[in-house]
């Protein structure tokens, strides 16, 4: 039978405990386990090339993301850098000139080094990402929606770019999370998600996740997996596991908060622009409606005439909205990109695509929408 999205959030990857029939997934903290002889065991050997918990985990996020094969990592960029893992000097990475400062860091500061080249263009625009394909383009990686200007790029006709050369492609999911969109049903290789944000949603674990069909490529992954050593303890996995049986309701009130949200900002005065991929004039909204199943939970702001000690005392002077980095916890946050997560991005590149001084980033949380839109009218003003 196959189940819809709510009742594989719940059941994926997880059956009843054999020992003692307890229904949660335990918590098997342990670093070994016991084998009959040399090589003669249940499937679990140590602890760091796979547990019993993060197995029930990885399961249960292939199962989102309508893959076969999951991997769990002690953070998004240990996923990342798995990911990267597979390329050679000389190899050359498409990738969006509108990308999470942690990202852009360890493809600048880290790879490049080892002589892999990054080329950065705008991924909303397909024709750019194909003309900057060359003989040794070896991957694609697209952030949809982008953070944190919430550009959106078509990952179907990005799918097919790569496939004609032969390329592998990722897609960073993190922003919309399975319940929104699942890029492996429109042609990528391989789903990337810093599991602490959305899948995750409680703000009190780092972890991240790939997911993918193709097994020869998951036995590839799984070798630097295990090799290098980047998965997380059990408590973790369970933390994430018990998060994940939440993620519909949640994801459905996120969006229903940040389109009010979205809403009272949109023509405010204190507010220059607004990034929101539900309005109709957003340059991507079509393929948003197209590829989306709602538009997320995320908002980004440009203030109206601020410089920087007006933005970060209008940034620090919310009550219910958090000044803080991350996103897609329960509660509202907010977050000024050009000191914190995306500082590690030179001030020319990031203002080239809009991450100004006086932009804010907003993860719109599941608080009662009317105490939200009070925060913002108190710091902000009425409309």
């Amino acid at each position: 039978m196959a189940y819809k999205f709510a009742t594989k959030a719940i059941h994926a990857g997880q059956e009843a405990d054999p020992t003692t029939g307890a229904v949660m997934t335990p918590i098997y903290q342990t670093s070994t386990y016991k084998q009959v002889s040399p090589g003669d065991h249940k499937g679990f050997e140590y602890s760091r090339g796979t547990n019993p918990t993060r197995k029930a985990l990885e399961d249960c996020l292939a199962a989102l993301e309508n893959g076969k094969f999951g991997l769990a990592f002690a953070s998004g960029m240990a996923a990342t850098d798995t990911v990267l893992r597979l390329l050679k000097p000389g190899d050359e990475v498409i990738t969006g000139d509108d990308l999470y400062g942690g990202s852009y860091r360890i493809f600048t500061k880290v790879y490049a080094q080892y002589g892999i080249k990054f080329v950065f263009v705008n991924t909303s625009d397909v024709g750019q990402v194909e003309d900057a394909v060359t003989e040794r383009t070896r991957l694609i990686w697209v952030e949809t929606p982008t953070n944190p200007t919430l550009k959106l790029a078509d990952i179907e006709a990005i799918g097919k770019v790569a496939r004609k050369s032969n390329l592998l492609y990722v897609v960073d999911n993190t922003f919309a999370s399975p319940y929104l969109q699942n890029p492996l049903d429109l042609g990528a290789d391989i789903v990337m998600h810093s599991a602490t944000k959305y899948l995750n949603g409680h703000s009190d674990v780092v972890m991240g996740a790939l997911i993918l069909n193709n097994e020869e490529l998951y036995k590839q992954l799984w070798f630097y997996y295990n090799a290098c050593g980047g998965t997380p303890g059990p408590q973790d996995a369970f933390l994430v596991l018990r998060g994940l049986k939440t993620l519909h309701v949640r994801m459905r009130a996120h969006c229903e908060n940040g389109r009010k949200v979205a809403e009272f900002l949109k023509d405010h005065p204190k507010v220059e622009k607004i990034y929101w991929p539900g309005f109709s004039d957003h340059p991507d909204h079509e393929v948003a409606q197209r590829q989306m199943r709602d538009f997320g939970g995320m908002v980004s702001i440009v203030l109206r005439d601020a410089d920087l000690h007006e933005t970060f005392r209008i940034a620090s002077d919310f009550k219910v909205f958090t000044l803080a980095e991350s996103l897609g916890g329960v509660e509202s946050l907010i977050n000024h990109p050009a000191t914190m997560t995306h500082g590690s991005i030179p001030k020319e590149a990031r203002e080239k695509v809009g991450v100004v001084d006086n932009l804010l980033r907003l993860s719109v949380g599941i608080e009662d929408a009317e105490d939200l839109l009070e925060d913002l009218r108190l710091v902000l003003g009425d409309k």
